[in-house]
């Protein structure tokens, strides 16, 4: 018998994406370790963690269409480190689904491409 692959998912309950994303990753026979990031924040360790498996720059994992980001930091110019600090401070500012297997993670927009880290 295989072992599960555990995927670890930013999950908001609230939030259609995560819930596909997670009935993706179900359907693919993951063990799946949900952090409701609103409840349980991420450190800034975590976040500069996940940012690094994504292979993107922290303000490419900020939801833009967020109204908190329009009214506060859309025109800001703030360093890697100070996104980090913002997303960490205010969590709804952290784009949804997150899945993160192994040293690899991907934003689920579409929520299909979770599967993407499976490979």
């Amino acid at each position: 018998m295989s072992k599960k692959k555990k995927v670890t998912l930013f999950y908001n309950p609230r939030c259609s994406k995560c819930r596909e994303a997670y009935d993706i990753l179900n359907g693919q026979g993951c063990e799946i370790e949900i952090i409701e990031y609103l409840k349980d924040v991420p450190t800034e360790k975590e976040l500069k963690d996940v940012i690094k498996k994504l292979g993107l720059k922290p303000q490419d994992l900020l939801r833009k269409k967020e109204t908190l980001f329009a009214e506060k930091y859309k025109d800001k110019k703030l360093t890697d480190a100070q996104w980090i600090k913002v997303m960490s401070t205010n969590p709804i500012l952290i784009e949804r689904p997150v899945a993160i297997y192994g040293n690899k993670a991907i934003i689920g927009r579409p929520a299909e491409r979770v599967v993407e880290i499976l490979k």
